[in-house]
Formats: C-alpha cells, structure tokens, sequence
C-alpha cells in the first residue's frame, strides 16, 4: 500500500522556529525553508496517488539514494522513490506520471556513471523488486526474468539445468533490464553478439502507460526501440533471454605482449577464427607508468582443451603465459574478489568518470594507442583498462551503434577518483570528451555507459541512420516525453 510521510509540517514548524531565516541545514545542505518549499511541491506533486501494492518512498534517504549513482558524479533528486509491489504498480504509476507532466526513469541496481538513471523533481522507479525467475525450460532453452535480476541470479538458476545465458558483462551484479536497455557487451560477443542479441522477448510498459509484450514479431518497432535504446520508450519490466548448454569447467589463459599493433592483431585473429569461447584484453602500465604492457585474456570451453592448438600462430611472451583451470560459475564470477574488496578500502564510494569507446578495427592502433599515451596511472586511479575486438556480424540490434568496421574495438578506461576532487573529475571528463571526438572523427562512437559529456546533437549524430526510427517510436510509445530524462537524447 501507500506510503506517504508528509514533511510538510515538520519543515515548517523548523523555518518558522528559525525565524525563516537560514539558519539550519538538511543532510543535502539546503536550507530549512528551502526545504519546507521542496516538501510542499512533492506533496503537490503526489496528490491523488493510485492504490499500490508496493510502497512509493519520499523519505530523504530514498530520496537522497535515487539522486546517486556509481559514477558519484552527477545528483538530480525526485519527487518520490516507487519500489513497486507488482508490475501493475508501474503501469499506475506511469499513467500517474503523464497525468502530472512528471519525468520518470527506471533503476536497477543505480550503476550509471553519469546520471543516466536519476530524475530532478520526477519519480524514480526501482526494479530490483521485479527480480523474479521463472521455469527454465529445457528444451526452448530460454527462461523469463524480471527486470531487476541480477545477471549472477540468473546465472545460478538456469546452471541448475545445465544451461546459461549465452553473453556476459564482467560484472555479474547488474540488473537485467539495465544492461539491456544498453547493450550488453563481453568476452562472449565475438560468438553471440550483445546481451540485447540474445532476447525473444520483452514485457513493457511504454512511456503512456501501457503494459505491451513485444518480440521479434509482434510490435516489433518497440522490441527494436527498447533493446539499447536507454529507455527512452518504455520500462522494461521482464525479458525471456536465450539459453545455450552451459560448460561445467573453463581454461584461462593470460598472454602477455609488448607491441599495441601485434597484441590487437592476434585478437582480431581469435575472434575471426573462433577458436576461444571468450576473448579480452588488459592494457597495464610499464615500470614508467606507460600504459605499454598489453594481456590478452582467452577462455577456452572445451572440455580438454590442446593448449598448443589453441595458442598457435599467436605472438606472445611465451615466457609469461598464465593458464588456469575454473568452474564455469567461478570464471565468470572472478571479479568478486576485487569488488568485495574494493567496497572494503571505500573505493567503491569514489567517483567513476568512465569512458567507454567502440573504435572501428583499422583504426584502433592509432587511435587507441594516442588515448593511452595520454594516460598516467593517477588518472586511471585502482581502476582498470580493458580493450578488445567484436564482430559487427553479430550485433544485430539498430540501436546498439558499433560503426560499420568489421572488428570494432571496445577500449573501455574505468577510471575511479575522490569524488571530492571535483577539479580532478572535470578534467576527466574533459578528457574523455576530447577522446571521444578522436573516436568519432575515425569513424567510431561512444558504448553510452560512461561519462561523455554529451548534448542533444550528439545523440541525433551517435545514432545515425537509426535516429528516425527511435524518434517515431519516441513520439508513438511515449507521447508526453516523460522517459528517463537523465540521457538528454530529446
């Protein structure tokens, strides 16, 4: 049911005891009076709520929790905070939402870097409590899921039945529907594309209010916008994704090189020839803090893997190979570690100006190699630099742009820094901004899960030849443009 502490009163009696004077503060630094005002415009905002089955928040921890997120960078406060007991939940509060002229943005587990998922004055909707997971079904080999599961969930269900997602995100504890309505990029997407690549089906509640099921065929125009259209036509409630026979034991390689221009050649060689289930790549820093040391990560699924076969024709340090045998779940799963202790030192707490580039294959020495000349290891901060090839052959969604390239190149710097060092993030940003431009310029694109920062004119040129598309959709299934204001596409 509703929930609805108003502050009203409290705010004011504390201005008027101060004299309506500034004389008082709040956790977010605003005056009381200030405050009292705030209070008055969300209980004006909130009148004539529908009846829920969940709980709508205005509390100023969930309020002040909705106007963060991993990036620790950008702060846009809502009005209010749904964490929905029920799909039908969202559907009221949707239609709520048109009615009010409010904005509303879905959020899963808040891991945006740059206010992607935050709402100034408008409703946040938390999708972690959509997190069911229903039958696996062996022989569709597909499972539906609800937008808040997380990838690691799911992952554990459908191994139960032998079975897996087919592509994975490095980092396991992100919600579904938020790597969908971006893409979802990894090691695996040479073989099977993006995670939004592996989908049959959607369930939707469109900027209007509607609750839609969308595929492949039926209401395609939707299922085409929603799919790394970064919500901008609807709130993905549930997903039925593709299985495949999942391995039970994986071999892991770590090749090292010391040649930009040879390290990409022999991942652009295993991508193309499949011989790897999984294929990355780290640049390090050298002992003068260059980022010349290169690590190219290979997975092999087979159950005997002939590591001579595999590593044949390639051009590493033979002398540093690193090989690893794991339990699939454990492969996958490798980063805990590092985040556990990562939230353990406070760094998980700093900011995180991400840039994240999709740069075309025959540029990518060039281009690539000018970004990491430029970066020293305090910029990077405990963060990491991952780059490695794709085959645009098997990204098939119109609005996950990877350029035209055959192997495009993700070159992802996942900075961290005190966010209290404004100064040091805003030349961050600024230099992922002139990044981006090199990328584009060459004929490149942004993957949008970072920091870049971007203007309405660069959204119309980032999606190119799909940007009329997304716009009909935009106008059809979302009329009163309340969808996720925080990407500032329209």
């Amino acid at each position: 049911m509703s929930q609805l502490p108003s502050r009203r009163a409290m705010l004011r009696t504390a201005a008027t005891a101060a004299g309506a004077v500034v004389v008082g503060f709040d956790p977010i630094g605003r005056s009381w009076a200030a405050a009292a005002t705030a209070a008055d415009r969300a209980d004006d905002a909130l009148v004539g709520l529908p009846h829920l089955d969940g709980t709508l928040l205005t509390d100023d921890a969930s309020l002040g929790a909705a106007a963060d997120d991993f990036g620790h960078i950008v702060h846009r406060r809502p009005v209010a905070v749904l964490r929905p007991g029920s799909v039908d939940d969202v559907v009221a509060m949707v239609r709520f939402c048109n009615r009010h002229g409010l904005k509303a943005a879905p959020r899963g587990q808040g891991h945006g870097t740059s206010g992607q998922a935050q709402v100034d004055g408008g409703l946040v909707v938390e999708t972690t409590p959509l997190a069911r997971i229903g039958p696996v079904g062996p022989r569709s080999r597909t499972v539906t899921v609800g937008a808040g599961a997380k990838w690691s969930d799911v992952t554990r269900a459908t191994l139960a039945h032998g079975l897996t997602p087919p592509v994975f995100t490095d980092y396991l504890e992100l919600s579904v529907g938020g790597t969908l309505s971006v893409g979802g990029l990894g090691g695996q997407s040479h073989h099977h594309g993006a995670q939004v690549d592996n989908v049959t089906e959607l369930q939707v509640v469109t900027g209007a209010g509607e609750l839609v099921r969308c595929s492949p065929s039926r209401h395609r125009d939707l299922f085409e916008a929603v799919l790394a259209g970064l919500g901008q036509c609807a709130v993905i409630v549930s997903a039925t994704l593709r299985l495949v026979k999942a391995p039970t034991t994986v071999r892991h390689y770590l090749l090292p090189y010391h040649d930009l221009g040879t390290f990409l050649a022999d991942q652009r060689l295993l991508v193309t020839d499949g011989r790897f289930g999984y294929v990355e790549g780290q640049v390090v820093p050298d002992a003068n803090g260059a980022f010349r040391g290169y690590v190219l990560e290979a997975v092999s699924y087979d159950a005997a893997p002939d590591d001579a076969a595999l590593l044949a024709g390639l051009h590493h340090d033979a002398a540093g190979v690193q090989t690893e045998d794991l339990g699939y779940f454990d492969f996958l799963d490798r980063l805990a570690p590092s985040v556990a202790a990562l939230k353990a030192a406070g760094l998980w707490d700093f900011a995180h100006p991400w840039l994240n580039l999709l740069i075309p294959g025959e540029k990518a020495a060039t281009v690539a190699g000018g970004i990491l000349d430029a970066l020293t290891p305090a910029d990077l901060g405990p963060g990491v630099v991952l780059l490695y090839p794709l085959l645009r052959e098997r990204l098939h969604r119109p609005l996950l742009r990877a350029g035209r390239d055959p192997v495009p190149y993700l070159l992802a710097v996942l900075r961290t820094t005190p966010p209290q060092d404004t100064a040091t993030v805003d030349r961050l940003l600024a230099a992922n901004r002139t990044a981006f431009e090199a990328t584009r310029a060459a004929g490149g694109t942004q993957y949008p899960v970072g920091s870049v920062p971007f203007g309405r004119a660069d959204w119309r040129v980032h999606f190119g030849s799909a940007w009329p598309a997304l716009a009909a959709a935009r106008r059809r299934y979302d009329p009163r443009g309340i969808l996720v204001p925080g990407q500032g596409i329209f």
